[in-house]
């Protein structure tokens, strides 16, 4: 660890408190912290997130500026959703029209989610001017295929009548034809990056519907329709447009989001990358940490997880390598000071240290937060 004497600059780098505090509302509390503990102190924060929920808001608070759509909701509902601009790159996140916090409480539509509304914020960043689109796409309802996100953006997808197959990952399964000619053209002088923390195929056992689809309110009968629907769409669509549609369905990150990560890969030609890689690069990481004496990062949950690709690890690598110290804060840790050491993580402090009791911990994350980050400031700065 630095010299605690000389430890005055540090930049914050963590992801939201699911359920209870947003990466920016978590970066605002650590400096109300640290500054309570050592006014002296320079903060810069970047909020991160790795593709899924927040991911916009971490475009943002990085500069980016938000714009609007309406675009169709996983229920099939308008919703409004946001995306982020700067110069010709867009950041486009799925949770804002597909994701599962859409839907209503205790409520869920494994079969019938549409990604429809993704493929109408794609359109509406090309409508913006994009040239470059970030597309993130954790945090979703759907597990059909990107099936809806194609029909958005004008292919064809037809059941033995000639009609427009249903929404959603059940219907997939009356899927006759599928033309994706009709795809946007300005597609083709895109260049899409797929973010996720998921590398699973399309289909099988660690495929889109069995792994994640009980995730999304789907019972084991639910993620058999749904995985022999998707391995019919792709059937369908390699019949379409040939060998290129398998092998994108067995190809890292074809699996995510339901599926939108195949769709994403064929149709749009993307290229899978790590989420928190891209959005490392989106929120200017590398120039915020030239000057950092230490770099505080951090989730809700600091788990088994969290050393598969999340925000925290991803953080933690890239200061590491810089040579810069670092430290976590949670709501709630269970990793070993081992596990940790091997992430890249000095130490991590979590809010269950002050308040045991983890429902009062998620309902007064803020104010705890606050003290543990004052706590951290006394001890390191």
């Amino acid at each position: 660890m630095t010299d605690t004497g000389m430890t005055r600059r540090v930049l914050i780098a963590a992801d939201k408190f699911k359920g209870s505090l947003t990466a920016v509302e978590v970066a605002e509390r650590v400096t109300a912290g640290i500054r309570r503990a050592r006014p002296g102190a320079t903060v810069v924060a970047r909020p991160v997130a790795d593709g899924g929920d927040g991911t916009v808001d971490a475009a943002v608070a990085a500069g980016y500026a938000p714009r609007e759509a309406e675009v169709t909701g996983p229920l099939g509902i308008p919703v409004q959703a946001r995306f982020a601009m700067r110069g010709r790159t867009a950041v486009v996140e799925m949770a804002q029209a597909s994701g599962l916090t859409l839907l209503p409480p205790h409520t869920f539509a494994p079969l019938t989610a549409t990604s429809y509304g993704t493929g109408e914020l794609i359109a509406a960043a090309l409508d913006a001017g994009a040239r470059s689109i970030v597309l993130g796409v954790g945090g979703s309802a759907t597990t059909d295929g990107g099936a809806g996100m194609l029909s958005a953006l004008g292919a064809e997808l037809l059941d033995d009548d000639g009609d427009p197959v249903a929404l959603g990952g059940g219907p997939l399964r009356e899927l006759a034809t599928a033309d994706l000619s009709g795809l946007d053209e300005r597609l083709r002088s895109v260049d899409v990056v797929l973010a996720s923390d998921v590398d699973n195929p399309l289909t099988g056992p660690k495929g889109a519907a069995h792994v994640y689809g009980p995730q999304k309110g789907a019972d084991p009968v639910d993620a058999e329709a749904l995985d022999a629907a998707l391995e019919h769409f792709a059937h369908v669509l390699e019949a379409s447009v040939g060998a290129r549609a398998g092998r994108c369905a067995q190809a890292p990150g074809a699996g995510a989001a339901g599926g939108v990560g195949f769709a994403a890969l064929l149709g749009l030609h993307a290229t899978f990358r790590p989420g928190i890689e891209v959005m490392l690069e989106v929120v200017d990481f590398a120039k915020a940490l030239g000057p950092a004496d230490l770099v505080i990062t951090g989730e809700g949950s600091l788990d088994a997880q969290t050393l598969h690709g999340k925000a925290p690890a991803g953080v933690a690598a890239a200061a590491r390598a810089a040579g810069r110290p670092v430290v976590a804060v949670c709501g709630r840790l269970t990793l070993s000071e081992a596990e940790l050491r091997g992430a890249g993580i000095d130490a991590a402090y979590a809010l269950t240290d002050l308040e045991p009791d983890v429902e009062r911990c998620v309902a007064q994350a803020g104010p705890l937060l606050e003290a543990t980050a004052e706590r951290l400031a006394a001890e390191l700065l």
